[in-house]
């Protein structure tokens, strides 16, 4: 915003410094001058006033524009969230599965050691 402040001011000091210089170094006479110097003003008027309402609409573009973002971010999240919630509940009875199958492999494995186990002492 600074930035937009100093070259409005840069604007309005050049006009002043031109007006000045126009009124110094003119050979017209004063009704001409006069009309030019009005003329001149005006066209600043004109143009700084342009330059207010590109600077209102560039604020007003950008606020908009964060507003979406942030809509969409809030958006984004929730879907995530509830992606993640779907995948628990889907993943969860198959995490039950493998419990139960590791538990049996686990079991199985128990039961051949101990029969290992059984041959050896009966062949010993």
């Amino acid at each position: 915003m600074a930035s937009g402040k100093s070259f409005a001011l840069g604007i309005i000091v050049g006009g002043v410094v031109g007006a000045t210089a126009t009124l110094l170094s003119t050979p017209t006479s004063g009704r001409e001058l006069r009309t030019k110097v009005k003329d001149q003003s005006l066209e600043w008027k004109e143009l700084l006033e342009n330059l207010k309402l590109d600077g209102l609409r560039l604020k007003n573009q950008i606020a908009a524009t964060s507003k979406e973002g942030v809509s969409l971010i809030k958006d984004l999240t929730h879907e995530m969230k509830s992606s993640i919630v779907e995948w628990k509940e889907s993943v969860e009875p198959h995490q039950k599965n493998i419990h139960q199958y590791l538990e049996q492999i686990e079991s199985s494995l128990k039961d051949l050691e101990e029969k290992v186990n059984e041959n050896k002492n009966k062949e010993a």
